[in-house]
């Protein structure tokens, strides 16, 4: 611990030069910019923007990726109050009840809430990534195709059950979503699966397409359908900011930052479905349930802190042995090897200097992110004041010219439109949309370790139910979906049997 600490402060007056820092703040509103914008993400802003680093400083170089990495996740969630469509992945879970806030006049405190809650997982994140990289890389280790597979499972099952009134209707969402994550060509056996002959759909439905569809189009065609006055006009957008209890939100912090550092460092998971965990388990340990998904400050707070408390935590498991977290941290990694870095555990050794400016930077851009979030948000909550006549086709334009760049290909526009039309039926049938978001995620990862699990085993479906891990996700499984369907079951009863005793 002596020696982490001792890095630390050699590395901190190497990165906090004129330099390094401007980086940092160029990066992190790059960020910020690339994150509002519907249809791209932190992955592919870093991706465009990993050469302009090739002649840069190493420091300076990963500063500016780490800006735009926090600065990204942030960013997401400013359309997904505003406008109810999520600007990257992980900002589906603050759609829930950030829109509603916004609808209701709370724009600006929703945006600070995000802010603030963006900043702290963030800075929680990097505290666990330069203090706990080690060690807590062995956790992930632990982590076998079984476990993976229930893991999975765990996350469907869970936000399909308590994320809608009708447990029926979750399953059926999660079950669509699983469908679309099987199209394209089976990674085991190479044959083709549900594309129907079109070359498009070989590479299964990008991500964001589907997001884009399903959250960006429907709001779109209710405001074309039945036009309503801005925000701007229905009252004055209220300015809260100074009368809320930060207090309440202590909890919800410590808590959704535990649970984006967890997720983080276990491979293939994220930051959308970290933050789909830390709502759905805000909402089912909080006696007031239902004030969820009708503006709780507590159900914008969970989510960005947890998608923001994963950035750093999924460079855990990069940094020390190699295994990239998520898409975002491999492109990271070749960020990392361009600049002469390899990494290991001999990174720690070799190139501690640079290893520990690029880990504080994580932790300097999340300050950096609060400053600008506060300078930008006057700005920001003026889209509330356009009418929506302009509103409804500027939604169109931008979430058309955002999944057409994805590839240059007007196949995903019509599949992003018909996806949208399929996410408006589904809205006025009280299907909720975020199981499906999450299959399409967790639905090739727990097929994949499935298989991988019966292969290696050979035992069968035995082979799933060895191992302490294993046995854990299970319980939390029965408990978190068969108590609650147990519950509204005793409850029907009760109902039924005094609806008796009155008639008699």
């Amino acid at each position: 611990m002596m020696d982490i600490i001792q890095h630390i402060f050699d590395a901190i007056p190497l990165l906090l030069t004129f330099k390094n820092v401007l980086a940092m703040v160029v990066g992190t509103a790059i960020g910020i910019a690339v994150g509002a914008l519907p249809g791209l993400s932190a992955t592919m802003g870093i991706a465009v923007l990993i050469p302009l680093t090739f002649t840069m400083d190493p420091i300076a170089g990963l500063g500016m990726i780490a800006g735009i990495y926090n600065g990204a996740m942030y960013g997401g969630s400013i359309p997904a109050i505003l406008l109810r469509i999520p600007g990257t992945p992980a900002g589906v879970a603050t759609v829930f009840d950030g829109y509603p806030m916004a609808q209701k006049g709370q724009a600006k405190l929703a945006l600070r809430i995000s802010l603030v809650s963006s900043s702290i997982g963030s800075a929680v994140s990097a505290v666990a990534l330069l203090l706990l990289a080690p060690p807590l890389s062995m956790i992930a280790l632990k982590f076998g195709p079984a476990d993976y597979f229930w893991l999975a499972i765990f996350g469907l099952m869970t936000i399909a059950v308590l994320l809608s009134s009708n447990p029926v209707k979750g399953l059926l969402s999660a079950a669509f979503g699983l469908y679309i994550g099987m199209i394209g060509i089976d990674m085991m056996t190479g044959i083709e699966r549900f594309a129907f002959d079109q070359l498009e759909l070989l590479s299964g439905v990008n991500i964001i397409v589907l997001l884009t569809g399903l959250y960006a189009i429907p709001p779109a065609i209710d405001l074309a359908l039945n036009p309503v006055k801005p925000v701007g006009e229905i009252g004055k957008i209220e300015d809260t900011t100074r009368n809320f209890r930060w207090s309440s939100l202590v909890p919800v912090w410590i808590k959704s930052s535990g649970i984006g550092v967890i997720t983080g460092i276990i491979p293939a998971l994220g930051g959308n479905v970290a933050a789909l965990f830390a709502w759905n388990e805000q909402r089912r340990g909080d006696p007031d349930k239902d004030k969820y998904g009708k503006g709780a400050p507590e159900g914008v707070a969970a989510p960005e802190c947890a998608n923001n408390a994963d950035t750093a935590a999924t460079l855990i498991p990069a940094l020390t042995l190699g295994i990239p977290g998520s898409s975002v941290a491999a492109v990271i990694l070749g960020a990392l090897l361009v600049h002469g870095l390899m990494p290991g555990p001999q990174l720690f050794r070799d190139k501690a200097d640079i290893t520990y400016a690029f880990m504080l930077s994580m932790l300097v851009t999340s300050g950096l992110m609060l400053v600008l979030g506060t300078l930008g948000a006057r700005a920001f909550v003026n889209v509330l004041k356009m009418p929506t006549q302009l509103l409804a086709p500027m939604i169109f334009v931008m979430s058309t010219i955002g999944v057409f760049a994805i590839h240059n290909s007007m196949f995903e526009v019509w599949m992003m439109l018909g996806f949208g039309i399929l996410g408006y039926c589904m809205e006025k049938l009280d299907i909720p949309t975020a199981p499906a978001v999450l299959a399409v995620i967790l639905g090739p990862i727990a097929e994949e370790n499935l298989r991988r699990a019966l292969l290696i085993s050979g035992e069968g479906f035995l082979s799933l139910l060895q191992g302490p891990i294993s046995w854990i996700l299970i319980t939390l499984i029965v408990a978190t979906t068969g108590l609650p369907i147990l519950k509204k079951m005793l409850l029907r009863q009760k109902s039924n049997v005094s609806a008796v005793a009155g008639d008699e």
